[in-house]
């Protein structure tokens, strides 16, 4: 789109949005949440106007858009609007919630939400303590932060977790504080299924949609307002919606909503069934 083009949709915002909302109500989400936020950089106004986002997955594994609204990624008031919106929409307390550790999503969740529980985006953080060390650091340090959340299970990931401290604290104090700081939150996917993992370990579903919008927004940044900003957000968020594929594992959903209980992400109820066969079947499994 070019700056005129954007200019030109500004015009008929309107009534579309205030439609859209209405439609794609919160009652399906039910698994996890991705929030995320995205700032405008527009011409006249305050730099850190723009809007947050909010996507969820439904019972049969479709992820979809929830919230598009104006808002700023940092306010916890902006968040708490969106979330009490969509409880008034019908949306219940998802199981999870996934983003960046930099915002005012997490305060609103706990207000809104308490139950919901925190995952805190491995990339995100990745790059957050990769900015702590010297450059020479880095590619040895990455390869030891993906060993604790590449990990097949918690006790594993703990070892992996507590050996990256020992290694840079003494030198590094400020990277592995960064770390230390949301350990439980980081560690929170290893409760659900293993086929999720790959999906809820990062806000990676949300930042994909993030791409076009923002390679936009730099684009028409002389024309872009905040309505603007919403507008673009509003056509290119469902366009990039009916690209997203499925949940992986999906089916493992009902098991989630009903509240079964997975460790190192296998469901309590099947290891269970697994300990009680007879050793001869244990030895054909």
């Amino acid at each position: 789109w070019s700056a005129y083009t954007v200019c030109r949709l500004r015009r008929d915002r309107g009534w579309e949005v205030e439609v859209w909302e209405g439609v794609a109500s919160g009652d399906e989400a039910s698994d996890a949440v991705w929030a995320e936020g995205v700032q405008g950089g527009m011409m006249g106004e305050d730099d850190k106007v723009g809007a947050i986002v909010i996507v969820g997955v439904t019972a049969r594994g479709q992820k979809r858009f929830l919230a598009i609204e104006d808002g700023v990624r940092e306010s916890t008031q902006s968040w708490r609007e969106a979330l009490l919106n969509l409880k008034s929409r019908g949306m219940n307390a998802p199981k999870l919630a996934i983003g960046d550790g930099a915002m005012g999503f997490w305060a609103a969740m706990d207000e809104v939400y308490p139950e919901t529980r925190h995952q805190r985006c491995w990339q995100h953080k990745t790059m957050n303590v990769l900015n702590c060390l010297p450059k020479l650091s880095q590619p040895k340090a990455k390869a030891a932060l993906h060993d604790i959340w590449q990990a097949e299970t918690k006790v594993d990931a703990d070892k992996a977790f507590d050996l990256f401290i020992k290694t840079y604290e003494p030198k590094y104090p400020k990277a592995t504080l960064c770390l230390q700081k949301d350990r439980e939150e980081l560690m929170a996917f290893f409760d659900f299924p293993a086929q999720h993992w790959q999906s809820i370990r990062t806000s990676n579903p949300i930042e994909s949609a993030f791409a076009t919008i923002r390679h936009r927004t730099k684009r028409a940044k002389g024309c872009l307002s905040r309505d603007g900003l919403l507008h673009m957000m509003f056509k290119l968020g469902p366009l990039a919606e009916q690209n997203w594929r499925k949940l992986s594992g999906f089916d493992y959903l009902a098991k989630v909503i009903t509240g079964v209980p997975f460790n190192d992400g296998n469901a309590h109820t099947e290891t269970a069934q697994i300990a009680a066969r007879p050793p001869s079947l244990k030895t054909k499994l």
